[in-house]
């Protein structure tokens, strides 16, 4: 069995971390999402056909030619048509019961597993409190009769969370799919296709963890939640007079200057320099080469490689793009005055994101000046800067 990989799209949501990678290379507790979309799914395959397109070098460049000692084949979607279209492009390299993922979502081996072990096409379906924003399915017993897209009146509370196992007669009915009303060749009207000449289609159900990662602050649900199984590893170095407390893990490389605490969950990746006298904590990443200096406090943030925050700053909540610079001083709200939840902006449209605290999102190669103030749920985009002294209270740059 092989896993078919969709990897392809740009992720226009998550601008502006997507402006210079492309979503599924959208580092999550330290590897891009779609890294560990392999991982879980390694055990139950062998071998992962990628489908790419957006960036995708990147992907290439990265992964090589081989996962775990499985390997690697890539097939290029010249221009993203819908999930039919991007699945359709892998039946070359298919031709037995194969798995397709996204490669932009946070989830657990228990799903992959399930999906992996069912007898027949498989749909992964999760009981959602409003239903009204996905795929809705209906079944007689395990067997799926119906998918209905985004229903006003859901005929169910099970959300099609677009996972799937197919056998290789879904590329005749992909074969046969015409565009729906958003223009888009969709895999759900290949599967009623198939569903209406009498092909069994199975929904397994999901409890356990599952996460569409599409917006700029999902990114930091899906690194909490990673980080939470994260166990104490000390490999790097660690000067005396450093505190580490709890689960931190340092990676050989990694230093940690004297007067720094750490308090776990908190990842230090190799190559990144810590202290001293900075202050990390609760579900952050220090990504690798990258440097939090003197008098600094990190907060449940990503820090992307390269990314340095030198001096006398606060950042919480946030993620800070790689190589961006933030000069002295430098301050991140990450709470609303009226304890409502931030608001973003997601395509030029303010987004409830649910979040009470939520800091900045600023691109790669961002620079503040000294004493910049930025205010809670702004984002930054390619070629940012700011001037010493500046309060920043809405989004600039390129690629948002």
């Amino acid at each position: 069995m092989k896993a078919v990989v969709l990897a392809a799209g740009e992720g226009t949501r998550m601008r502006p971390l997507t402006a210079t990678r492309p979503k599924p290379m959208v580092p999550v507790a330290g590897k891009p999402l779609v890294e560990h979309v392999l991982d879980i799914a390694a055990e139950y395959v062998d071998g992962y056909v990628l489908v790419v397109g957006y960036k995708e070098e990147s992907i290439r460049s990265y992964l090589g030619d081989e996962h775990l000692g499985k390997p690697i084949e890539y097939v290029r979607q010249e221009e993203q048509r819908g999930t039919a279209h991007a699945i359709g492009q892998a039946e070359p390299y298919v031709d037995e019961r194969f798995l397709a993922l996204n490669g932009d979502v946070m989830l657990d081996d228990g799903l992959v597993a399930k999906l992996a072990g069912a007898e027949a096409n498989a749909i992964a379906t999760m009981r959602v409190d409003d239903p009204t924003a996905y795929g809705v399915i209906s079944r007689d017993g395990d067997r799926v009769t119906g998918i209905v897209e985004k229903p006003k009146d859901p005929p169910s509370t099970l959300a099609n969370l677009g996972l799937y196992a197919f056998e290789p007669e879904i590329f005749e009915y992909i074969d046969r799919t015409g565009r729906s009303e958003r223009g888009e060749y969709e895999i759900t009207d290949s599967i009623e296709m198939s569903i209406d000449d009498g092909r069994t289609v199975v929904a397994v159900e999901h409890t356990g963890t599952w996460l569409d990662v599409g917006r700029p602050w999902e990114v930091l649900d899906a690194n909490e939640h990673l980080l939470e199984h994260c166990s104490r590893r000390i490999n790097g170095d660690v000067e005396d007079g450093a505190t580490v407390n709890g689960d931190v893990v340092i990676e050989e490389g990694a230093r940690v200057r004297s007067g720094a605490y750490l308090d776990g969950p908190v990842l230090v990746q190799s190559g990144a320099d810590v202290g001293p006298n900075a202050y990390v904590r609760g579900s952050t990443v220090v990504g690798r080469n990258a440097r939090v200096g003197n008098g600094v406090e990190i907060k449940n943030s990503i820090l992307l490689d390269g990314a340095s925050v030198g001096h006398l700053s606060y950042v919480g909540d946030s993620v800070i793009g790689a190589d961006a610079n933030l000069g002295a001083g430098t301050i991140v709200a990450n709470l609303r005055h009226d304890d409502q939840p931030v608001k973003m902006a997601v395509k030029g449209e303010q987004v409830d994101t649910g979040r009470r605290k939520l800091g900045v999102v600023l691109a790669d190669g961002v620079k503040t000046g000294i004493n910049t103030s930025l205010n809670a749920g702004t984002k930054l985009g390619v070629g940012a800067m700011t001037r010493p002294g500046e309060s920043v209270m809405s989004d600039r740059g390129d690629g948002l």
